[in-house]
């Protein structure tokens, strides 16, 4: 399963795709418009479907200001497929294109071809279910929402979703946030997870499961 982001201006274009990649086991998210998807969040998408022809933004101005900031493939969707379009939209970072009209069969095709060969990897986010875990700032995010958490929480959420679905004692979560050295006592591990559960719950979500008698585990 991947993150799919589709951004069309046409909102037909964007049914149209979710319907198709939904039934295909991926997430889809679909913008009508390029403001609605910062680099920030771009990242978190494994593969971006690009429309050329749009207001304000056209596909080809909004790949090359974010193909330095995400490495995803990015497949253009486009009526506009002369040769020197095709040329200009691959020399600017774009890895294919999907003419219009096009037929769900050949949508799926391009989408899978090029999740199979992605091999540039995402190593900086670690994803599980509709999280994410963004190594690199330390954050984690449901879909695209940040999850505002302290530092502590942080941790212990990591420390959890690295090794989903292992469970680990208060004792090795109390390690893995304070260090062997720390000060706190071990009960502050539970009083953390209470606070992160709540959390979470706000997105209608119960990843962090207790194995009673041994700890605690974020489910796969």
């Amino acid at each position: 399963m991947a993150k799919i982001f589709a951004i069309d201006d046409d909102e037909k274009i964007l049914a149209f795709i979710k319907t198709a990649l939904l039934r295909e086991g991926h997430q889809v998210e679909t913008f009508t418009h390029t403001k609605e998807v910062t680099p920030e969040k771009a990242k978190f998408a494994d593969l971006m479907l690009l429309d050329v022809m749009m207001p304000e933004e056209d596909g080809f101005a909004y790949c090359q200001r974010i193909r330095n900031l995400v490495d995803c493939p990015i497949l253009f969707v486009t009526a506009k497929a002369g040769e020197s379009e095709l040329i200009h939209g691959l020399g600017i970072g774009g890895d294919d294109y999907i003419r219009k009209p096009f037929a769900v069969s050949e949508l799926r095709a391009r989408v899978a071809a090029h999740l199979r060969r992605e091999s540039r990897g995402h190593t900086h986010v670690l994803r599980c279910g509709n999280f994410s875990l963004d190594l690199t700032g330390k954050k984690l995010f449901h879909d695209s929402t940040e999850i505002a958490l302290t530092k502590s929480e942080y941790l212990i959420c990591a420390h959890l979703l690295e090794s989903a679905g292992q469970v680990f004692s208060k004792t090795q979560l109390y390690e893995a946030v304070f260090g062997y050295d720390g000060s706190s006592e071990e009960s502050v591990i539970v009083e953390h997870i209470k606070n992160v559960r709540a959390k979470l719950k706000e997105f209608k979500e119960d990843p962090i499961e207790t194995i009673w008698g041994i700890g605690y585990r974020w489910r796969k």
